[in-house]
């Protein structure tokens, strides 16, 4: 099932997977039932076609990733660099064209390695007695060193820029 999502970017039908693992396709839906009584499959209703395996979605989602030319969904962001993790290949996630497609506005992206920078520096000390937000200055000085510039990322502009 995973290796057909990693190759296709699609869920496998139940045929699928049987003429895969030589299996008959009753048995196919039986073992999705027990995965799904494991919560390691999400189906729809008619308990053949898989809605999650994550991190993949089996229906389209706002989390688009590509990776090597091959479109995937998965079902939250979190899961998104899941698939990439899967696949242990680089990929993309494809934010502007669902912005683009739905008429959303972009904003300016964050990259997981600035994410995790801006993270660790914000809340570091948040168990600490002493933790205060970060003053408006301290904000500027911490988006900048990160490489974060730009109206968006000035806590007193008056405007969202892109």
């Amino acid at each position: 099932m995973y290796r057909h999502f990693a190759r296709t970017g699609t869920a496998p039908s139940p045929d699928d997977v049987a003429a895969v693992v030589a299996a008959d396709v009753a048995a196919v839906r039986a073992a999705y039932g027990r995965l799904r009584a494991q919560r390691v499959l999400l189906l729809e209703p008619d308990g053949a076609t898989i809605r999650m395996a994550p991190p993949f979605s089996g229906v389209p989602t706002q989390h688009r990733i590509e990776s090597e030319g091959i479109g995937y969904h998965a079902n939250c962001a979190w899961d998104a660099l899941g698939v990439v993790a899967a696949l242990r290949r680089p990929g993309v996630e494809r934010v502007r064209e669902w912005c683009a497609a739905r008429g959303v506005p972009i904003r300016p992206l964050v990259s997981v390695a600035q994410l995790w920078t801006l993270a660790a520096t914000w809340y570091s000390t948040r168990l600490q007695p002493d933790s205060r937000r970060p003053r408006p200055d301290e904000m500027r000085e911490i988006f900048a060193g990160i490489g974060l510039a730009g109206d968006f990322w000035d806590p007193r502009a008056d405007s969202v820029g892109t």
